[in-house]
């Protein structure tokens, strides 16, 4: 017979290797290095303007970032920091390079579903790299225990305490102190305070907002990460909740965020795990727009009709049982969304079954399906398999229309995504002035 001791010893000596078989995912020298880009992607695919205009730009001005030349010449490569100082000194027509930001606080975006398999991660990773080759500054908060988008970033080691797991742990000690200080006499609290919680819940009270914010192999990308040792989160929070019945739960990551400065980032990014539970519900709870991922299959379809459902019961729930706690520790009930928006993933233009399941999401959902799928392509495949976006991957080493294909399906996705969070960004600055 075998017990729990022989799942922490397999769990253990799996421990041991862990660390190797991640490292093995990346490069030789066991760090995950950001690609240079050459003048042509440049051009094309970020400033939209005529190579020879930018290579004309470059030499009129020989203080401006100049790249590293290929040893036969004939091209030259720029690092994304002297991409975006390109951006900050240089006009074309008398036009800033520089890209749109509305005043106020970042935007939070959950990309959510629990259907596995839907590309969750694909697409956070995605429209996180998209969006920092636009120019913007992007946190990604990794929420599922699975840990990809935190090893498709570079971080292959990370501990517990730094990841949703130890900020719902400083959330639980503030509020328990906040609750207990509201109280004329602190001894008439019926719930615990800081100092009564668990020892592994004290310990990491005591961090900073920035302490659980780590850098990425991309310079204007960073990440609050996650790991396999974080999966018992859900567990430990049911634990903690019960300890403290008046915690507001749903609400720490957007309470976290808030101590944030407003300039720090410009969009901020969730990879959600395949379940409502406490870490999708804070993630919901945090996010200015929704953006639900699915396959174009009716078991996707059938599975994205539940989670609406089971998320909406969720948020309900939470409405009608919380009103009173959510009020006292300053959370707005009931939760909205600026906006929510489901986007097609894998999809295949000559499939008659996609094209299919594409008008039957549209008949139902409307104008809430994104207009343009991301298809599936050899370089979205090889994308999954390394976990190297397509924005990651060299287009010499396929052939480029394969590469250009794929690239420009998720630049249109990307398009489509930075309108949706620029409206919502305009709306969020009006409604602050």
């Amino acid at each position: 017979m075998r017990d729990h001791s022989d799942l922490q010893t397999m769990h253990t000596q799996s421990l041991a290797q862990q660390a190797a078989v991640r490292r093995a995912t990346f490069s030789p020298g066991e760090v995950k290095v950001l690609r240079p880009f050459s003048i042509w992607e440049i051009s094309t695919f970020m400033f939209d303007v005529p190579a020879d205009t930018l290579r004309k730009k470059l030499a009129e001005d020989p203080s401006l970032p100049q790249g590293e030349t290929e040893t036969d010449g004939r091209q030259r490569w720029f690092s994304l920091d002297e991409i975006n100082e390109l951006r900050r000194r240089i006009r074309f027509r008398g036009k800033s390079l520089l890209p749109k930001r509305p005043k106020g606080r970042a935007v939070r975006v959950a990309v959510s579903n629990f259907k596995g398999g839907v590309g969750k991660t694909v697409v956070a990773q995605h429209l996180a790299n998209a969006a920092a080759l636009d120019g913007y500054r992007v946190l990604c908060i990794d929420f599922d225990p699975q840990a990809t988008l935190t090893h498709s970033m570079g971080l292959v080691e990370v501990k517990e305490w730094n990841t949703v797991w130890g900020i719902m742990c400083r959330d639980l000690c503030r509020e328990a102190d906040r609750i207990t200080a509201s109280y004329d006499d602190p001894d008439d609290c019926p719930y615990p305070s800081a100092d009564e919680l668990p020892e592994d819940v004290q310990s990491i009270a005591a961090q900073r907002a920035q302490d659980f914010i780590q850098p990425t192999c991309w310079p204007t990308i960073d990440i609050i990460p996650s790991c396999a040792n974080a999966a018992f989160v859900e567990f430990a929070s049911a634990q903690y909740r019960a300890l403290h019945k008046a915690w507001s739960f749903f609400g720490c990551v957007s309470r976290y965020l808030d101590e944030l400065p407003d300039e720090q980032y410009d969009m901020i990014i969730f990879d959600c795990p395949p379940a409502i539970g406490y870490q999708s519900l804070n993630a919901a709870f945090a996010a200015d727009i929704l953006y639900i991922p699915s396959g174009p299959g009716y078991w996707e379809y059938d599975s994205t009709t539940s989670y609406l459902g089971q998320l909406g019961d969720a948020l309900e729930d939470i409405s009608d049982g919380f009103g009173t706690i959510a009020a006292e520790a300053g959370l707005t009930l009931p939760k909205t969304f600026m906006d929510v928006k489901i986007l097609m993933t894998r999809f295949e233009t000559t499939n008659p079954l996609h094209l299919a399941m594409m008008d039957a999401f549209r008949n139902v959902f409307g104008a809430d399906v994104c207009l343009n799928p991301i298809e599936m392509t050899r370089a979205v495949e090889q994308s999954g398999r390394f976990q190297m976006s397509v924005y990651e991957q060299d287009y010499r080493l396929m052939t480029r229309d394969t590469w250009k294909r794929a690239r420009q399906s998720f630049d249109r996705s990307y398009e489509e995504f930075r309108n949706t969070v620029l409206a919502a960004w305009t709306l969020a600055a009006e409604k602050e002035a």
